[in-house]
């Protein structure tokens, strides 16, 4: 019976570090840009796209939910940028970058789970932060209810943070950041759990 409670702690040890408590997101609706924290040192910025149709988390909204999440799953790691998924799964279908007239979901899927009240549906909603094709929209509300990113940015993105990373979705300004590096394109290191 000893032998058991000894295997607890260890066990207890593994599971917590396949979730990742190093990286954090923050997505700020107002300025459609999200920045990437690790270890509370922000090492990323990309311009992103949310809903068009709003904020909320009311089931067929299309609207963009606030607050607290996680990260849930992670989908499309070894596919090519620009891969179209259909309900989560690679069709084989490349789109290119701003083809007219497409709109799918590319490259890459961050599925998002909901930690609060205000945003219970997100993961039955199916909200994620993936690729898009119309890249030319970043920038402005264009989405669904997802937070949609350039397939470069959500490829770096899907390298570097891990399940259970925390994702902030609010309607207040990212912190002003002194750094002068260009936000989207400075090198970000794996180190996804």
């Amino acid at each position: 019976m000893r032998g058991r409670f000894l295997l607890l702690p260890l066990v207890a040890g593994i599971l917590s570090s396949c979730v990742d408590r190093t990286h954090v997101l923050r997505v700020s609706i107002p300025e459609q840009r999200m920045a990437l924290y690790k270890k509370g040192v922000e090492v990323a910025r990309f311009d992103v796209s949310t809903s068009k149709f709003g904020l909320g988390d009311v089931p067929g909204s299309n609207c963009t939910p606030l607050g607290k999440f996680e990260i849930a799953s992670k989908i499309g790691g070894d596919e090519p940028a620009g891969m179209k998924f259909k309900n989560r799964k690679p069709t084989g279908e490349i789109v290119p970058v701003n083809s007219p007239g497409r709109d799918p979901i590319v490259t890459r899927i961050l599925w998002l789970r909901g930690m609060e009240d205000c945003n219970r549906c997100a993961h039955e909603r199916t909200i994620y932060i993936h690729g898009t094709p119309e890249e030319w929209r970043l920038g402005s509300p264009a989405s669904y209810g997802c937070v949609r990113m350039r397939s470069s940015d959500i490829i770096s993105l899907f390298d570097t943070v891990g399940k259970g990373a925390r994702v902030f979705i609010h309607t207040d300004p990212l912190p002003f950041n002194t750094d002068s590096a260009p936000k989207a394109e400075r090198v970000i290191t794996s180190n996804a759990q």
